[in-house]
């Protein structure tokens, strides 16, 4: 499955758009509570415990809409956008979003 940000795929046209797709990912990110486990492990400016948590985030939301597109036939998403959000008391919840616009490749 082709996944880009652009809204079209060098060398290749686009024939069918199959809808937009998305994939969510909540995972849970107790601010406080983690605060000193990324101070420990602040190296260089870079905070790895919150890195390993949005990275895990990020993955399984676009595992999601990958698996959406693969469900309508496309073959490529394109136009795929990140965002991200806290949610819950004190930020605990880190949401992950994934959307683009599933398409058929000629």
């Amino acid at each position: 499955m082709i996944v880009t940000t652009t809204n079209s795929v060098e060398g290749r046209s686009i024939v069918e758009y199959r809808g937009v797709v998305a994939g969510e990912a909540v995972i849970g990110a107790n601010v406080f509570r983690d605060m000193f486990a990324a101070i420990r492990d602040f190296v260089g400016g870079r905070a790895g415990a919150y890195e390993k948590v949005l990275k895990k985030a990020r993955d399984a939301a676009l595992d999601d809409m990958i698996a959406e597109a693969m469900a309508v036939g496309a073959d490529a998403i394109v136009g795929v956008d990140l965002d991200y959000e806290t949610a819950g008391k004190s930020g605990a919840m880190l949401i992950a979003v994934a959307s683009g616009t599933a398409v058929k490749l000629g």
